[in-house]
């Protein structure tokens, strides 16, 4: 999706605990801006622990704002899914639940079409065993998770879950992705 008074377009994408994936996008060239929030579930302005409990149908995603001109919405998709499991259904390692499902929440017609694209060709590619079970659907109503959520693994990298599973993600991404890294 592209903003009207931009040309900056949006994605937003669900793979495990935001924090993983904000930590990743926030590094990539192209990208202005990642915010860690929920989708996908019926709870009007959802809180972390209600999320948490998985009884509100959403998923911890980050939404994406990005320009087109300088990384497609195909490479940010090739970028996810090198950096999360999408053949395990609720689950990203130790995080086990719906709110931590794969899925690709589209913004437009063009989105589904490249969506559905990468996730055939990277399936068949045969990248990850087992069979893909990312979710491609429309983007519904996003919450902005709480302000602590948000950069959380730049303000507490040593925090235990950061050193254990955020970093780990966010090495491997540099490690295959060091075309797509801003400079720092």
């Amino acid at each position: 999706m592209t903003n009207a008074q931009s040309d900056r377009s949006m994605a937003t994408l669900a793979g495990g605990c935001f924090w993983c994936l904000e930590a990743v996008f926030e590094n990539v060239i192209g990208v202005d801006r990642v915010v860690s929030g929920y989708m996908g579930g019926a709870t009007v302005n959802p809180t972390y622990e209600q999320v948490c409990t998985g009884r509100t149908g959403h998923a911890e995603v980050v939404q994406i704002e990005f320009d087109p001109q300088i990384i497609s919405y195909s490479d940010l998709l090739e970028i996810f899914f090198a950096i999360h499991d999408p053949t395990t259904k609720d689950r990203q390692g130790n995080d086990i639940g719906t709110q931590y499902r794969s899925a690709i929440f589209f913004h437009d017609s063009e989105q589904q079409t490249v969506a559905q694209s990468r996730f055939t060709e990277l399936e068949a590619a045969g990248i990850w065993p087992g069979r893909f079970v990312t979710q491609i659907v429309p983007a519904v109503t996003f919450y902005p998770a709480e302000d602590y959520h948000q950069g959380y693994f730049r303000a507490h990298p040593a925090q235990a879950y950061c050193a254990a599973v955020v970093a780990p993600k966010v090495a491997k991404f540099r490690q295959k992705f060091s075309q797509r890294l801003k400079s720092r």
